[in-house]
């Protein structure tokens, strides 16, 4: 056996391979939800720097909305494919944990071997002799094999660049699209260029691990394969193996395919249960590394004034005659009708509230940037009453109130079995009722809260995404379980698009 490749380092390499594979598989579903980058934090139409679609975009706020700039990607390509965007979130975040947990184990083996000389360069040669690898590469040569010790100087380059700066770059850009992180922590995004400057970075990171996994298995075979491949495949140096090495690195080559192929079409035979097991799977990850963190949007100073968006976009569309002629009314009345259904069945009643009402109540303020699990961001001023604040009006809080709901005049956009859509809504859990930054806004920016993104009064939950924030309340009532509602997943969003009923990845 060749000491320089030991069993633990062809089984990190093979298990790194089946991951990058799932992590980058679903992160091209996530792209294909909003395919489009920009690296100003508003998002405003025009301004992308790339975009994967030839449609344009409207220039007016509020007649277009995220959803319908979503494409619908083959699950040939991307994991699980075919605009399923919350499952393709959950492999994503399954996916990274195992590879950064597989990363982690690789490099601390590598140092703790002393194997990490094969790949970190120890001398300042390494530059002028990878330069002149280069130049044989570009000539459509190959570097003699007493170059490879067992990497030529390039490579080694390549693989410590990748190690140790580019997944790295990739984990933590990763890390500043999480709105627990952006509430908790807004220097660490803002320090990325915002959401969009970390999502932008992130994007490259990918194209650049893409091309570079291309290559590497691409020279695995064009240059000097006989002692590529029975390294890899046996750990030994007996070049007498080569067909049988190589035969067994195609196989596997395609069994990890047809495996992350096989994966995107068990996911689309059943959403549901689907759903069910990547939460089960992912929640631990998120109570372990984000549940911790509180928003302090409000204490914060790193966005100021200065910051507000010339743009905000938007996830779905005022109530229509179809959906609430109620709201309508309301509307064309300037809201002075508009009361808030506060209470319910489990409280034992129910109070209408109108704006006047909710503004004799504290009155909290912050400038905060709402991010979209599609990508999309925007940063505004918003002005309201804490949730919690709110509830208080009703009393201790009921016997068996484990929860609460939210519900919007306005409907779902679709429902995921194609049934008549129901009404919109989302249900937070009680450590997120009680968090400061959880407010029904009524003013954005010094003003009242616009039509388009939910007036007279929205749901603001700074620490998690924008899907768990309705638009367009109708009522606020304490609830049990929310087992017992819609399909039972905790919110609109939760059971048309599978998302999870944390949002704060």
């Amino acid at each position: 056996m060749d000491p320089d490749f030991p069993l633990w380092l062809r089984a990190t390499h093979l298990l790194n391979f089946v991951l990058m594979g799932i992590v980058l598989r679903s992160g091209w579903e996530i792209l294909a939800s909003l395919p489009r980058l920009w690296w100003r934090n508003d998002c405003k139409p025009g301004t992308e720097w790339i975009k994967f679609t030839r449609r344009e975009l409207p220039k007016e706020e509020g007649v277009y909305t995220s959803l319908m700039d979503e494409r619908s990607a083959s699950p040939l390509l991307t994991l699980p494919g075919k605009k399923n965007i919350g499952l393709g979130r959950h492999w994503h975040g399954l996916g990274v944990t195992l590879w950064l947990i597989n990363g982690l184990l690789y490099v601390a083996l590598l140092f703790g071997t002393g194997l990490w000389r094969r790949i970190v360069p120890t001398s300042w040669d390494v530059f002028p002799e990878a330069w002149e690898s280069m130049r044989i590469y570009l000539g459509f040569g190959v570097p003699s094999i007493e170059h490879f010790q067992p990497y030529d100087a390039l490579q080694m380059l390549t693989y410590t660049g990748v190690v140790f700066i580019l997944a790295p770059l990739l984990i933590l850009t990763g890390i500043a699209m999480s709105p627990a992180v952006r509430s908790r922590f807004p220097w660490y995004v803002k320090m990325w260029g915002g959401h969009q400057g970390a999502r932008s970075l992130h994007f490259i990171g990918m194209a650049l691990m893409s091309i570079f996994i291309v290559m590497h298995i691409g020279l695995v075979f064009l240059v000097h394969a006989e002692y590529n491949l029975p390294h890899m495949v046996f750990g030994v140096t007996d070049t007498a193996r080569y067909a049988q090495a190589f035969t067994i690195a195609i196989a596997t080559i395609v069994v990890v395919i047809g495996l992350w192929i096989g994966l995107s079409y068990l996911t689309l035979a059943d959403r549901a249960r689907s759903q069910r097991v990547l939460v089960a799977l992912t929640e631990p990850i998120r109570k372990l590394t984000l549940n911790w963190m509180k928003p302090r949007m409000g204490r914060q100073s790193t966005y100021t004034e200065k910051d507000l968006s010339e743009y905000h976009w938007t996830n779905g569309l005022p109530p229509t005659a179809d959906e609430s002629t109620e709201w309508l009314a309301y509307r064309d009345g300037d809201f002075r009708d508009w009361r808030l259904e506060l209470g319910g069945e489990l409280s034992g009643k129910t109070l209408q509230l109108s704006l006047g009402d909710l503004r004799q109540l504290p009155k909290t303020e912050y400038i905060a940037v709402h991010t979209c699990m599609q990508g999309w961001s925007a940063t505004s001023k918003w002005a309201g009453v804490r949730l919690r604040d709110l509830l208080e009006v009703l009393g201790p809080r009921p016997e068996g109130a484990n929860y609460v709901m939210i519900t919007s005049h306005g409907l779902a956009q679709e429902m995921w079995d194609h049934r008549p859509r129901e009404p919109f809504y989302a249900v937070l859990d009680l450590d997120t009722v009680a968090e400061d930054d959880t407010i029904l806004a009524y003013e954005r920016n010094d003003h009242p809260l616009e039509v388009h993104l939910g007036a007279p009064l929205r749901l603001r939950v700074e620490s998690n995404h924008g899907y768990k924030m309705v638009k367009w309340i109708k009522s606020i009532e304490w609830i049990t379980d929310y087992a017992a509602y819609g399909d039972g997943r905790g919110g609109t969003r939760e059971d048309g698009a599978m998302q999870a009923f944390n949002g704060r990845i």
